[in-house]
């Protein structure tokens, strides 16, 4: 159990860090058969994800974390929900915010099948 909250921070740390950066880098993280659902509108495959991703009218986002939880899941995989605040842009007040993600290991490393977000309101 500590290996899956190990991995999932470190993984949630390198995913939010270039989803600041550069949204187009997070392409070898998902596979076709991947799925993401943002704000209840569902997105699959690497392209549809991707482009979801690069078309969100922002440019500069940061992520404050403040939890993570992780739980190994079926064939080895890395179940994780996060649950923090985004500041967007040049705005003042952060908006809430939860995602999950389903990672599915290959080789040494993990890819995204599921990834879930939503925004917090009230």
């Amino acid at each position: 159990m500590s290996d899956a909250n190990a991995f999932a921070t470190q993984f949630i740390n390198y995913y939010y860090s270039v989803f600041c950066s550069d949204r187009n880098n997070l392409r070898p993280l998902y596979r076709e058969q991947s799925m993401l659902t943002f704000e209840g509108a569902p997105h699959q495959g690497v392209n549809n994800i991707i482009e979801k991703m690069t078309s969100l009218p922002f440019q500069r986002v940061a992520h404050r974390i403040a939890s993570l939880d992780a739980q190994p899941s079926i064939s080895n995989g890395i179940f994780v929900v996060v649950t923090g605040e985004l500041l967007v842009d040049d705005e003042q007040n952060p908006q809430r915010f939860t995602q999950a993600f389903q990672l599915i290991p290959e080789g040494s490393t993990y890819w995204v099948l599921n990834d879930i977000f939503r925004l917090n309101y009230g």
